[in-house]
């Protein structure tokens, strides 16, 4: 696809973050952008820094677990802009899910699949029918991540399942797009290749009520800086990819007609390769031992 002045890209989880970072590579190519995010204060800021650099700006509060919301914005981004080119799926959250996973409050799995999965899904359905009906060129990016996208972290099992859903979903949208002949690309977005440094850490801040969780935590939540400040304590210094880079990668991706937004990584590729002879040879994921907690 071709990016051009003019267009419109959607962006959700925009009010930081990889959000963000899409939102402004985009305006800076001279497209027009819209942002969703469930924070509104954060939203605005971010909306108000991209008008005072010259782009023309929807902002819209946005809850992608319920789909009158999404709707809402469909709608809203139609109405002012008259066309979408552009669909980021990018909203995430963390689960907050203590223990082993038959220790597991419901509610932890009922948000993340709120957002993270049927956020996605609610994006396509109320976004693709007016793409595919305007018959111009178009892309839709998925957003995922190595954790559960390519092997899970049984520490997160809850996000990572998931990713997992987001990366078959649109491998099933992408071969949709293309049985109906359409121009409009698919492309699952793995954000890396190392740690980021975005709000997904302190989802719990905007964790709606009707997902409470029903006891407290056994741990208090703990920070991005707080656990980066544990693992230098431990010996361990940790590399962090700029959200700048992922959206550069992003803008690349959609040039290319890529599908996997997957940037080079031997660890990730190890991983690849690992979990796919364990497939191919039947055998236990061995690839999950240096996981494995006694």
């Amino acid at each position: 696809m071709r990016l051009r002045a003019g267009q419109v890209a959607v962006v959700t989880g925009a009010a930081g973050g990889i959000g963000l970072a899409m939102a402004r590579r985009f305006a800076a190519e001279g497209l027009r952008v819209v942002l969703a995010d469930v924070e509104e204060e954060p939203l605005r800021a971010a909306a108000d820094e991209l008008i005072a650099d010259g782009a023309e700006v929807l902002a819209r509060t946005v809850d992608v677990g319920v789909r009158e919301e999404v709707a809402a914005l469909a709608d809203a981004a139609y109405d002012t802009f008259g066309a979408v080119h552009v669909l980021c799926n990018n909203a995430g959250v963390g689960s907050g899910a203590e223990g082993r996973m038959w220790e597991h409050e419901p509610n932890d799995w009922k948000w993340a699949f709120a957002v993270n999965v049927w956020g996605v899904f609610h994006g396509v359905q109320c976004f693709l029918p007016r793409m595919v009906a305007a018959g111009e060129g178009g892309h839709v990016v998925n957003t995922s991540s190595t954790d559960g996208g390519v092997a899970p972290l049984p520490t997160a099992s809850v996000y990572a399942v998931t990713k997992a859903a987001v990366v078959t979903m649109t491998e099933s949208l992408y071969a949709h797009l293309r049985a109906e002949g359409v121009p409009i690309g698919a492309s699952v977005l793995f954000p890396g290749p190392h740690m980021l440094r975005t709000g997904l850490w302190e989802s719990h801040r905007n964790r709606p009520e009707r997902y409470a969780k029903s006891r407290p935590r056994r741990t208090p939540y703990r920070s991005l800086a707080q656990w980066e400040a544990a693992m230098r304590d431990a010996g361990r210094e940790i590399t962090f990819t700029p959200v700048e880079d992922v959206a550069e990668q992003v803008v690349d991706g959609i040039r290319a007609g890529r599908f996997w937004m997957l940037p080079p990584s031997e660890h990730t590729d190890a991983q690849i390769r690992a979990r796919s002879r364990s497939m191919l040879d039947r055998a236990a994921p061995s690839y999950l031992e240096s996981f494995i907690l006694d």
